[in-house]
């Protein structure tokens, strides 16, 4: 029996559901990657650390983008920045039944990709990102793929809060769940105003986060 693809609204209520019941979805003060503070923080990590949570999570995606393309393998190629994406993108092109690679920080700076893994310019990627902030990392291997010659480029996270509908402009970007998580300047910041909060701290930094 072929099962109806789940809507936008299922696919973030059940990915709401994963992050709650695996602890990802964390309460204090963090110093964000992009130098701002925040009093949330979702640690994707904590939900693909559980394979049940990470492949219902990934095949209700994978349901949703093959409905919405109209296509049942709409990508050749799953390609995630290291490290955080590693566990997504892999689970992600498991569910699409394609090749899961991830790209990695290039000394000179940006993405490249090692380990002998290819992408040839006609293949069509999709760009995985566990969560979209400023959507930069993501942008980076974006920009990677097309100086590769790479066309036809498509991004996808598990988590969108970057406060816009697609942060990458001119392709396009799924996503499992918008999340609005407010930030500050450190300057401007009320939780380090705040004596009995303590220090921001940066998310794996500390056991625990």
């Amino acid at each position: 029996m072929v099962t109806a693809a789940p809507t936008r609204e299922e696919v973030a209520t059940r990915t709401a559901n994963a992050l709650r019941d695996s602890e990802a979805l964390l309460e204090g003060h963090f110093l964000l990657s992009s130098g701002r503070h925040a009093g949330r923080y979702v640690q994707c990590a904590r939900m693909l650390q559980y394979p049940n949570f990470a492949g219902a999570v990934c095949a209700d995606l994978a349901k949703y983008v093959q409905e919405a393309t109209g296509h049942a393998r709409p990508f050749d190629v799953v390609l995630g920045p290291a490290m955080g994406a590693v566990t997504f993108s892999y689970e992600l092109a498991r569910a699409f039944g394609v090749r899961g690679l991830f790209a990695e920080r290039a000394a000179e700076g940006g993405f490249e990709l090692r380990r002998g893994f290819t992408i040839g310019e006609d293949e069509h990627v999709l760009v995985a990102e566990d969560v979209v902030t400023t959507g930069k990392s993501a942008g980076e291997v974006v920009t990677m793929l097309r100086a590769m010659g790479v066309k036809n480029i498509s991004a996808a996270s598990i988590v969108n809060r970057s406060g816009k509908d697609n942060p990458f402009g001119d392709i396009a970007y799924y996503r499992c769940l918008d999340l609005e998580v407010p930030s500050w300047e450190a300057k401007d910041c009320p939780l380090c105003a705040d004596s009995n909060v303590g220090p921001a701290v940066k998310p794996g930094s500390r056991p625990g986060l």
